[in-house]
């Protein structure tokens, strides 16, 4: 499991420095090397992202909540077939 997960922090990490030399002269500083494209048109688009990561964040929080700590306690419920597999 350890293997994966340092896999996949060290694919995430390299992605970044693979931009292309044209698309790296379009990007803002902020996004500089790590995205493909002009990057975002206006600050419209950075509050669209910013919103998405917070509501993303948030649903996998509760989500994992949910399903560690669900809050029926039959154990005929169906959330227990996956705490029970």
């Amino acid at each position: 499991m350890k293997k994966y997960i340092l896999t996949l922090i060290l694919s995430a990490s390299i992605l970044g420095t693979y931009a292309c030399p044209a698309c790296r002269k379009l990007q803002p500083k902020a996004l500089h090397g790590i995205t493909h494209g002009a990057g975002p048109g206006s600050n419209w688009d950075y509050l669209i992202v910013c919103i998405m990561v917070i509501l993303t964040v948030y649903i996998l929080v509760a989500t994992i909540k949910c399903i560690i700590k669900p809050a029926e306690h039959t154990e005929n419920h169906i959330k227990r077939i996956v705490l029970n597999n």
